[in-house]
């Protein structure tokens, strides 16, 4: 049975979230979904009710959202041999139809899942509107197939979405001058369409705490970095793997007008609201060298 002290330390709870309600309110925030929260499905549920409440307590979000685990599974069935250059997927035209089939079968169900807790969604990818624009990208000069670098976000569509009260969800495939379909990396994606709706707040889930100074000590968690301090890091030489483009994008995406880049661990229950919401957060915040604390 709850006490009289539960409810009041739940009211304390609300009253930490007001300054960031108001500060916040109206303003449009990117998430970035991937990660173990696109796997497990009561994570996935968590995420979904996150988004649910920052859209009802007046957020404009945008889901940006990935899925090379659910690729690299249907390409194995599909019994297609995969080939890498320089540590990146080659994109032939056969796994680039199985990546847009699935990427499109993923939104959808995202779309499912928010208007099951009350809020209305629109999956769409970046050839929608023509969205997202690419141009080939290439690996150190080397063909990786269907694989596209973002030459412009045209944000009509994603502007019209949010004018009629409804929630985007992209999956990150873009199209050529041609309107041939390209795979895009959906932390790129996720970065441009941040920068180009100049959202207040981007997001990053992944399977990562945060970011460390020494990654083997736990208790070296960064709460709070500037772009400075950022890029400091990062020219140390101490930033490797999957973390070193992150914080990359994280860098571009302020310097591009994106107030706050949150890199999170989507497998904390809830990850987004702590972040958001209380005074001491869960994760990495990147924030501007002018920024106020």
């Amino acid at each position: 049975m709850e006490t009289l002290e539960n409810w009041q330390e739940k009211a304390e709870v609300l009253i930490e979230a007001l300054p960031y309600i108001q500060r916040f309110r109206g303003k449009i925030i990117v998430v970035k979904y991937g990660g173990s929260a696109m796997v497990d499905h009561e994570l996935k549920k968590s995420v979904i009710r996150d988004v649910a409440l920052l859209k009802l307590v007046g957020f404009r979000p945008i889901i940006v959202h990935g899925g090379g685990k659910e690729i690299t599974k249907w390409v194995n069935k599909a019994g297609l041999e995969t080939n890498f250059v320089n540590g990146l997927r080659v994109t032939d035209k056969d796994t680039m139809e199985i990546a847009e089939m699935v990427l499109n079968k993923i939104n959808k169900g995202l779309v499912s899942m928010m208007e099951k807790v009350g809020i209305h969604a629109v999956g769409i990818s970046g050839k929608d509107g023509t969205t997202l624009r690419v141009e080939k990208k290439l690996s150190k000069g080397q063909d990786i197939g269907f694989v596209g670098e973002i030459k412009e976000v045209n944000t009509r569509l994603l502007e019209e979405l949010l004018e009629n009260d409804l929630v985007p969800v992209i999956c990150p495939i873009g199209s050529d001058d041609e309107y041939h379909s390209y795979n895009i990396n959906a932390d790129d994606a996720a970065c441009a369409i941040a920068s180009a709706m100049g959202a207040a707040k981007l997001a990053f889930l992944t399977d990562i705490e945060g970011v460390y100074e020494d990654p083997v000590r736990k208790e070296t968690l960064i709460s709070r970095m500037t772009v400075s301090e950022t890029e400091k890091f990062l020219a140390s030489g101490h930033v490797g793997g999957g973390m070193l483009p992150k914080l990359q994008n994280c860098v571009d995406a302020i310097k591009s007008g994106v107030s706050r880049v949150h890199i999170l661990d989507g497998r904390i229950e809830h990850c987004l609201l702590l972040e958001f919401f209380t005074d001491k957060g869960v994760g990495t915040a990147i924030i501007a060298d002018n920024e106020e604390e």
